[in-house]
């Protein structure tokens, strides 16, 4: 039988769509804000939380995915919403990337002493400086963007190309692989984003 999801899932979602959002502000503009970069940075070196809020804190830290969530899958026409559907299947995709990550052990190894140097780093400078923002698109080349599955971001080529840029976009990309870690250690499954979207809107409404 299938469960409903619960507001915890929810949450851990609308991190993801959130991360998935400021990739595409870097990928079509070359800036993303400055709060919610460090909010994603946050989640993704805090590797030992004692709650969900721990992680991200407020519910209204994570207002943009939240409002994202319930504008698309709100949506009755999301063939017309551009903006939308890129950013699902940036979600979508990693969902599926991180269900891949999980099986890996000697890769799941690597993240997790790539993100222990990261924290170490970030800890003298702080973290959204560039040296860990290098640290941790290098850590991420060298693991998650070597499985089958990749993400490929779209946007204004003036800004994909540019080193400083693809860093952050890789280190966000590596945040959202991480709320979809906890994501699934809360009970989210696929299942919930085709057939209880109605269900995850009103999980999110609540807060």
């Amino acid at each position: 039988m299938f469960n409903k999801p619960t507001t915890e899932q929810a949450l851990a979602l609308a991190a993801i769509f959130q991360a998935c959002h400021l990739v595409d502000c870097l990928a079509n503009t070359g800036e993303a804000p400055q709060e919610q970069t460090k909010l994603s940075m946050a989640a993704l070196l805090n590797q030992n939380p004692s709650s969900i809020e721990d992680i991200y804190g407020s519910a209204e830290n994570l207002r943009t995915g939240i409002e994202a969530i319930t504008s698309i899958f709100g949506d009755k026409k999301p063939q017309q919403n551009t903006y939308g559907m890129s950013l699902a299947s940036y979600a979508f995709s990693v969902i599926s990337i991180e269900r891949q990550l999980s099986s890996r052990s000697k890769m799941l190894d690597d993240v997790a002493n790539g993100i222990d140097s990261a924290i170490r780093q970030a800890e003298h400078f702080s973290m959204v400086h560039e040296n860990v923002f290098a640290n941790l698109a290098s850590v991420y080349q060298q693991t998650i963007s070597k499985l089958p599955m990749r993400i490929q971001v779209k946007g204004n080529a003036i800004y994909l190309q540019q080193p400083k840029v693809a860093e952050r976009i890789r280190c966000l990309l590596f945040s959202a692989v991480r709320s979809a870690v906890l994501w699934r250690q809360l009970g989210g499954k696929k299942y919930h984003l085709v057939f209880y979207r109605k269900a995850i809107i009103k999980a999110l409404a609540k807060l």
